[in-house]
């Protein structure tokens, strides 16, 4: 049977001050446009080889990211992002993607191995 009154008192209003001023949003960790609604939180060194940093990133960007690298090669380049993009696919990529919509989602082509 349910309560008539709460025995902890009436629920309170959250502060509206943090509505009102926002967070600033980190960019996308890989292509530098600003993030859509939804994030993904990306270990630029996998979790399975001891990465424990996490950046901000669109979906696309990630696929793209787990399309062309194994988990051995994201690790040898770890939290550097500009050797990721020395890769001709990933610049390809990015260089696409900058004209998109940050909600802009897409399947990602499989690297030819």
């Amino acid at each position: 049977m349910a309560r008539k009154h709460s025995k902890h008192g009436p629920y309170e209003e959250p502060d509206r001050e943090e509505e009102e001023n926002p967070a600033t949003v980190a960019p996308c960790w890989l292509c530098g446009r600003v993030l859509g609604k939804t994030t993904v939180w990306h270990h630029p060194v996998p979790k399975s080889r001891g990465g424990r940093d996490v950046v901000p990133m669109h979906p696309v960007c990630q696929q793209a990211l787990v399309a062309n690298f194994i988990n051995s090669e994201l690790q040898r380049h770890g939290m550097d992002v500009d050797a990721l993009l020395a890769d001709p696919t990933v610049r390809k990529f990015v260089d696409w993607v900058a004209k998109k919509d940050p909600d802009f989602t897409a399947s990602p082509t499989k690297k030819q191995r």
